[in-house]
């Protein structure tokens, strides 16, 4: 089927040193992904968290206490939560 000449090139491709060293590597590597494959695990109980929207206060329960103590109303301005500045 084959002749000798074949059988005696493939022989010399199989043991050259860059095969060796290319099929060592792809070795390597294939462990090295199978080895994270099976460390990484995802976690098993997912909570779901719901985000409810927080119900606005009145305005007159709206004022905090400062440091002295003092009422300090809460002024809230739609450019304030964008970070907007005014020109």
């Amino acid at each position: 089927m084959f002749s000798k000449e074949v059988l005696e090139l493939l022989k010399q491709v199989i043991i050259s040193w860059q095969v060796i060293v290319v099929t060592v590597g792809l070795v390597l590597y294939i462990f090295i992904v199978n080895y994270v494959a099976r460390s990484y695990h995802r976690p098993l109980n997912i909570k779901k968290v719901s985000f409810k929207p927080k119900k606005a206060k009145p305005a007159a329960t709206a004022a905090t206490e400062s440091a002295e103590g003092e009422d300090v109303p809460i002024t809230s301005d739609s450019n304030d939560d964008l970070g907007l500045e005014e020109d």
